[in-house]
């Protein structure tokens, strides 16, 4: 069987990592104010969520740090919706797999499901927030700022949907995402962070930045009166950073997908799929075909993403966990394209782009993740 000859490319882009990600973060946040807002020895709530964020034990670390120096007890609790199964033990499981302990991070991690309603927005969306977070004196939410999977728009992912889908739990990001069918993710993330910032809990956040190397390059405290306005400002800025694959291509091919890379199990607007299955939705090169090797082994097998490749490995259908993966689904309102697992196959000679098109005359990439 003969096959197309096959380079080694290489993509490179502008470096803008910060030399001293602590320092860097003490600097933002002693010129922040936040510990003005609160009595000494107040109990704070940092909010952290799922994802793969490059530096984020050492970010954390070092927000956990600057409270304790101001002679307070903070500490942690996750906002990642759906991820870990939806169950305390399964989200303390993820930080502690991205290096957030108690040992390691100096205050404890609490991780609970219990929420207090915070009230309805005018749309009649009933908000909520961790129990243990609104029982605190104060909440900092600690995320990266970037491009949702599903939607373009001025607020995508980032501090503001940390405070509507992280705060809300699995009860509200179920209910949140239920009511964006009708209204539009940017409009509930909006209109729920408002009502979450209405209640007076929230003291600010740190956005995290990454550059196309996913370096740590911008660090931004936010103070809470600017929230939203910053976001906006943070996400133009990062979008103008994005990489994108450089060309048209018959075939994709991606080493490893999963939710610690994106919420949909890989950037979709990256490999150009919408999550309800659409072919190239998103401005940019287009992709014929998706072949996906395996799963992040920081996927915690969730396989989320899975049914948006044309075609898989029985590896990767073998390491799903369907528990997680439902739980996943009934999170986003369930994305029927992106939960069902793809047509299993050996790559060569089993994916065909089109038409019977030769393999030789095939444009094939594969990307790591």
């Amino acid at each position: 069987m003969k096959f197309p000859r096959l380079l080694l490319v290489q993509q490179k882009f502008p470096d803008r990592r910060i030399p001293d990600v602590s320092s860097e973060v003490a600097r933002q946040l002693a010129a922040s104010g936040f510990a003005s807002r609160v009595k000494p020895g107040s109990r704070i709530a940092i909010g952290v969520g799922s994802r793969g964020i490059h530096n984020y034990p050492v970010i954390v670390k070092a927000v956990v740090q600057y409270w304790l120096d101001q002679g307070m007890k903070p500490f942690l609790f996750p906002a990642m919706g759906s991820h870990g199964a939806a169950s305390p033990e399964g989200q303390t499981m993820v930080l502690a797999h991205y290096g957030i302990t108690e040992a390691a991070m100096g205050c404890p991690v609490v991780s609970r499901l219990e929420v207090v309603s915070l009230g309805k927005t005018a749309d009649g969306i009933e908000a909520f927030m961790d129990k243990e977070a609104y029982n605190s004196d104060g909440v900092m939410l600690v995320g990266r700022v970037k491009w949702h999977t599903d939607y373009a728009g001025k607020i995508e992912s980032g501090l503001f949907k940390m405070m509507a889908i992280g705060l809300g739990k699995f009860a509200g990001a179920q209910r949140y995402h239920s009511y964006a069918y009708k209204l539009g993710l940017e409009h509930v993330i909006r209109t729920v962070g408002r009502q979450v910032l209405g209640s007076g809990k929230i003291l600010g956040g740190l956005a995290i930045l990454e550059d196309a190397n996913h370096n740590t390059a911008k660090l931004d405290a936010v103070p809470v009166e600017q929230m939203e306005q910053r976001e906006e400002e943070n996400l133009e800025l990062v979008k103008s950073w994005m990489a994108r694959v450089p060309a048209d291509l018959d075939i994709l091919i991606v080493d490893e997908i999963g939710k610690n890379i994106s919420g949909a199990g890989m950037d979709t607007k990256v490999v150009n799929r919408g999550v309800n299955g659409e072919y190239n939705p998103w401005p940019g090169p287009k992709f014929q075909r998706i072949f996906v090797r395996n799963l992040s082994e920081l996927t915690y097998n969730n396989a989320v993403g899975l049914g948006m490749a044309d075609r898989s490995t029985g590896e990767a259908c073998r390491l799903v966990a369907y528990g997680h993966q439902l739980a996943d689904g009934e999170h986003a309102g369930g994305h029927p394209h992106a939960c069902p697992l793809p047509y299993r196959s050996r790559m060569p000679g089993t994916v065909h782009p089109y038409g019977g098109q030769d393999r030789l005359d095939r444009s094939d990439l594969r990307l790591d993740s």
